[in-house]
């Protein structure tokens, strides 16, 4: 992608392949701090322990650990799309990770033949390690339960009930899409990828995430996304009734001269 802080690299035998997929294939690139890789933004991981379960139940297949600041968001917006959407189930397919479970992502996601044998056509789909949305704890990759027939992490997950309910009330409770169709950042679309950074800067935690994501909201903004200042109309103001006697601007009219006598 033609931005000067992006790092490429050419295609490597595949004994190095299988090297970069075993030690990282971050940290055996040497770039610019800062430096975005295959257009990806570095996040690098937070401390596992400072992380919390989500809540009971919304976990598919493998445990879901998230920034506690993103939970009362997150369940409630759980019991709002189970309300929505009578017996459909909002669920986590894939929540934090750590920069080696990206690595595992990247490099060895099933693919035919050697692992990584194109990186850059991979991080089109998938972050490289150290550059994970994941890494940070604020993002989630949201699928619905029951199955409606659409593979999970699919683009056909937009045209689904949930897929929609995310798209038009995510971002009342927190979340924007990461990656939306036609991004600038040229990653494929992922209308399940979602990273949370509150309603409102003033809500406890927000701040925080906010400042995390800060480069890729301002570059390369989500869509939906939640606006950086809300404004809330509590109440319409009174509307001023006119006083007999008074002008526009509120003062009392002069009295007229009365008429002398002959």
């Amino acid at each position: 992608m033609p931005e000067r802080d992006t790092v490429t690299t050419t295609r490597l035998p595949a004994m190095l392949l299988r090297l970069v997929a075993a030690t990282m294939l971050a940290s055996l690139l040497i770039a610019p701090a800062g430096a975005r890789l295959y257009g990806h933004i570095p996040y690098g991981e937070v401390a596992p322990a400072t992380l919390v379960a989500a809540p009971p139940g919304f976990a598919v297949g493998q445990p879901c650990r998230l920034q506690p600041a993103v939970l009362g968001d997150l369940t409630r917006m759980i019991g709002a799309a189970r309300a929505a959407l009578p017996g459909s189930e909002l669920r986590g397919i894939s929540c934090y990770r750590t920069v080696m479970h990206q690595d595992r992502v990247f490099c060895e996601a099933g693919r035919a033949g050697s692992p990584c044998v194109d990186p850059a056509s991979r991080a089109e789909s998938v972050a490289p390690p150290g550059f994970s949305e994941h890494g940070t704890g604020y993002a989630i990759d949201f699928t619905a339960r029951p199955e409606s027939g659409c593979p999970d992490l699919d683009a056909c997950f937009a045209m689904t009930a949930m897929g929609r309910w995310l798209i038009a009330n995510a971002t009342h409770y927190g979340f924007e899409l990461s990656f939306p169709q036609g991004n600038a950042q040229g990653v494929t679309w992922e209308p399940w990828h979602w990273r949370w950074v509150g309603t409102s800067a003033a809500e406890p935690g927000a701040r925080a995430a906010r400042a995390v994501f800060a480069r890729a909201r301002s570059q390369f903004p989500a869509r939906p996304r939640v606006p950086a200042m809300a404004v809330r109309v509590m109440a319409q103001p009174p509307v001023p009734v006119p006083v007999a006697g008074a002008n526009e601007a509120g003062a009392a009219l002069p009295a007229e001269p009365q008429p002398h006598s002959p």
